[in-house]
């Protein structure tokens, strides 16, 4: 292990601190094994190291791990609660999910089926609903268009005629 990093954070009573980690020929090691090797290393107990982060290459043999060493416990109250639940060995770790997931089937479940059953009932109505104005609407514009292309044929020879006669009669006042 190698500090490539150090700095001293008055304000917030902490060490921050870059080590490099070398595992050749192993896997990155877990924030539980970089945690021990930190508090060793600054001296300080395990409730007052915490690891943000293990980043290793693809294919790599040293992990750059970014680690924070308080002065005492109870400075490092100020550590957010996912950060120390990562820092945590993996059985003793609090998930949210297994609290959230056993609650939300039991209330879940009864809701949707009444709601999958009513929808299915109503669309079936709907269709009917739909299926028997549509053949309405169809037979009314059908009479309306064979009307008109007669009336249309009927009217352009009448329109015809009927305008002569008209020009005739509109000179005749003019002069």
């Amino acid at each position: 292990m190698e500090v490539v990093e150090e700095h001293v954070n008055s304000l917030l009573h902490r060490r921050e601190a870059k080590l490099v980690v070398h595992h050749v020929g192993q896997g990155t090691p877990d924030r539980i094994t970089v945690r021990k090797l930190a508090s060793d290393h600054f001296k300080a107990g395990l409730d007052q190291v915490y690891v943000r982060s293990i980043a290793t290459r693809t294919g790599g043999s040293s992990a750059l791990c970014v680690v924070e060493v308080y002065e005492d416990p109870k400075s490092a109250e100020i550590v957010p609660a996912y950060v120390k639940n990562r820092n945590l060995p993996k059985d003793q770790r609090v998930s949210k999910q297994k609290k959230e997931v056993e609650p939300r089937p039991a209330a879940r479940a009864p809701k949707p089926k009444p709601a999958a059953e009513k929808k299915v009932e109503a669309k079936p109505a709907e269709k009917k609903e739909e299926a028997k104005p549509a053949p309405a609407k169809e037979a009314k514009p059908a009479p309306g268009k064979e009307a008109k292309p007669p009336a249309g044929k009927e009217e352009k020879p009448a329109a015809g005629k009927e305008a002569k006669p008209a020009a005739k009669a509109e000179p005749k006042p003019k002069a």
